[in-house]
């Protein structure tokens, strides 16, 4: 990938809803909400604290996340949508 992340941001990628509900409706793109998780594709270094030395994210390459449903900027990377958000944007990892 083109990017690399600076401070304590962090690059991500939309893992896909289902498209089909339990009972079987099958759900129209312009119906469906954009999802929540996803797999984290770049990391930064980390965020500068006052003593000037960067504090390691806690997330890395590979991890699966969830995520606020407005966080973050959708960035397109060769024809590719991606997530850039802030490592505190991130709720949690999908073990």
């Amino acid at each position: 990938m083109a990017l690399r992340p600076l401070h304590d941001r962090v690059i991500v990628k939309r893992l896909d809803n289902e498209r089909k509900t339990a009972s079987g409706i099958v759900i129209p793109d312009s119906a469906a909400e954009k999802p929540d998780q996803g797999e984290v594709l770049a990391v930064g270094p980390g965020k500068k604290g006052d003593d000037g030395k960067s504090q390691p994210l806690d997330v890395k390459v590979g991890d699966k996340v969830l995520f606020g449903k407005y966080a973050g900027q959708s960035v397109k990377v060769d024809g590719e949508e991606v997530l850039v958000i802030r490592e505190d944007e991130i709720l949690a990892v999908i073990s």
